[in-house]
């Protein structure tokens, strides 16, 4: 059997018919208070900042170093959306660099049409050791900001809990009962 080749650029994610799962990692004042409301508050959440969210567990794991990286990435949420609301973020994004041979004034143009950024980054194992293909991490900065806490939200859960079982099961050694516990991610259809 031939093991799964995946394309370089895939969005991959734990869905369903309706929502999308996506992953931050915060401040305890920051998870403490969006877990208790369901939804960001602002404060401590920052609404005029740029709020990067990655479908990919493992990328996150990486990111925040399993919630164990510094205090203010030590808490994992995971964020289920609409999935018209990432289709819309989507929809109106840029890349996070300008494409090859794009001149500094059609960059600046399109960035500032563009309340969205896609970043693609090497997505990452168990060990979180870079992989082939990328993952996706998603940008998201002014109209898109509002969108995404007042609107798009369906429900917010810690998985820091999850992170340092699977973190423990690794170093332990115990790679396959690791692996069989991670959030289970498909190709996003």
């Amino acid at each position: 059997m031939n093991p799964e080749v995946i394309p370089l650029h895939q969005i991959r994610a734990m869905y369903d018919a309706h929502t999308v799962r996506l992953y931050q990692a915060f401040s305890d004042e920051i998870a403490d208070s969006a877990l208790a409301s369901g939804r960001f508050v602002s404060p401590p959440f920052k609404l005029e900042r740029m709020t990067w969210v990655k479908p990919s567990f493992l990328w996150m794991m990486y990111r925040a170093g399993w919630g164990l990286k510094d205090d203010g990435q030590r808490r994992i949420l995971a964020i289920d959306i609409t999935r018209e609301g990432l289709d819309w973020a989507l929809s109106h994004s840029c890349p996070s660099h300008p494409d090859e041979g794009m001149s500094r004034e059609d960059w600046t143009k399109l960035k500032d049409a563009s309340p969205v950024r896609i970043q693609w980054d090497p997505e990452r194992d168990l060990f979180l050791q870079p992989m082939e293909h990328r993952a996706i991490q998603i940008g998201l900065s002014k109209e898109a900001v509002q969108r995404y806490v007042n609107e798009w939200i369906c429900r917010i859960s810690e998985v820091t809990p999850l992170a340092r079982e699977i973190h423990a099961l690794v170093q332990q050694g115990r790679v396959v009962e690791a692996k069989s516990k991670l959030p289970v991610e498909q190709p996003l259809q």
